[in-house]
């Protein structure tokens, strides 16, 4: 499916649109209109034990500091009666400074001009059309993908958009089907809309992004995966995962197995690409308490692909590092508490530690993280729905700059209708 043949798809059926909205009652009954705040506070200290010679690391930022107000208005329409339904959607964006310097921006709040100052305020918008058949839904417009080969970011003030076409089909009892091509995309703290191309490239070539994939629920516990993605003419794609949920004793035991092959494809503008990575996560959950171990191996030439600024589906997409460098090998611990069984609904404690090593950049790296994450949401009362988030994150690397992080979110979403 290319963007012309969704685009002629899409216009005949758009030049009706008017007279099928005569009884729209579904239409407007079934639309949905919600605005989200977020307020957040990001600071971030540089340590140089490693990554920067000492000459570099008396230039180099030493903190990144600033605080900002994000408004997200996300309007979500119902589809207009008969076997063929339309919609629109429409996703308006606004990112206000509170707080930067020219010697603390680059936060990923908020844009940065030339001379190093954050901008005072920005925003973008977006619409999406979408067609309706059975259970099948065509979307074409802003996009916020969400596959194991391609998951918007949406870790700081406002997320990550990309342009181009999704069809979505749950025709078939426990299966999703999902497919789509996208050509363009803004990042989480700019307002331009840029050609896709991998993280860490600096070249002038890019490419359209395709992807297609299933997932099945196979009877209550079991749910299995497979997508597969290419951007053309740099890396392609295949993943496959499968979890499991099985009754031991008072809790839950949660097996989830992860696996990627990854290959340059068509004129490899971001050199050879041959890497296998696979991923084990093992949790028990009893009585509010989450115990996590996993493991995670890379092999092959290249770390793992993935597009700029996008989430990376690991279990090691931690808060700072990745830990997906060529031939990394990561073992990962976790613990988190939900303290509804102490009678504090909406609180919840989470703590993990992430440690890499014989990965390969110019020399042999290791890395390390730890994570620290309190939460609060309001469950009654003037203030029910809005929620606190503080964050730790304590970051060390031989062949990076280290940090130690600390970060504040205050949201609340607003249904206006």
């Amino acid at each position: 499916m290319t963007h012309s043949l969704i685009g002629r798809a899409l216009l005949p059926l758009l030049g009706v649109f008017p007279i099928a909205v005569v009884d729209a009652s579904d239409f407007i009954d079934d639309s949905k209109l919600k605005l989200q705040l977020r307020n957040v506070y990001f600071n971030e200290n540089f340590r140089d034990e490693h990554g920067l010679s000492a000459r570099a690391a008396s230039t180099a930022k030493s903190e990144r500091t600033e605080w900002a107000q994000g408004f997200l208005l996300d309007y979500q329409s119902g589809f207009t009666p008969g076997a063929l339904g339309l919609g629109v959607d429409a996703l308006g964006l606004l990112g206000v400074k509170l707080d930067s310097g020219r010697g603390r921006s680059g936060t990923g709040l908020l844009p940065v001009h030339e001379d190093g100052r954050a901008a005072d305020e920005f925003s973008s918008a977006g619409a999406t059309a979408k067609i309706r058949l059975a259970k099948s839904t065509l979307k074409y417009g802003t996009l916020l993908p969400r596959t194991p080969v391609l998951i918007y970011n949406d870790a700081r003030l406002l997320p990550q958009t990309y342009e181009g076409g999704q069809l979505t089909s749950t025709d078939i009892d426990n299966l999703t089907l999902t497919g789509g091509r996208l050509d363009r995309f803004k990042q989480r703290d700019s307002t331009d809309s840029v050609s896709i191309v991998p993280d860490g490239y600096s070249g002038d070539r890019n490419g359209d992004f395709t992807y297609a994939g299933a997932d099945y629920k196979l009877g209550k516990n079991t749910r299995l995966s497979y997508f597969h993605g290419e951007l053309e003419d740099f890396y392609r794609q295949d993943f496959a995962g499968i979890q499991h949920d099985l009754a031991l004793g008072r809790g839950t035991l949660i097996g989830d197995l992860r696996y990627f092959n990854s290959h340059d494809a068509g004129r490899a503008y971001a050199s050879k690409i041959d890497n296998d990575m696979l991923s084990v996560l093992v949790s028990y959950a009893v009585a509010g308490h989450t115990f996590g171990g996993g493991y995670q191996t890379l092999s092959g030439d290249a770390g793992l692909p993935y597009i700029s600024g996008a989430t990376v589906y690991s279990f090691s997409n931690a808060g700072i590092g990745k830990f997906i460098e060529e031939d990394e090998k990561t073992w990962m611990l976790s613990y988190g508490y939900d303290f509804a069984p102490l009678g504090v609904p909406g609180l919840t404690f989470l703590t993990r530690y992430l440690k890499g090593n014989d990965g390969k950049s110019d020399t042999r790296i290791k890395e390390s993280e730890r994570d620290t994450e309190l939460a609060y949401v309001v469950q009654s009362g003037a203030f029910k729905g809005v929620g606190v988030k503080l964050r730790n994150y304590v970051y060390r690397a031989d062949f990076a700059r280290g940090r130690d992080s600390n970060r504040i979110y205050i949201t609340y979403d607003i249904a206006l209708w």
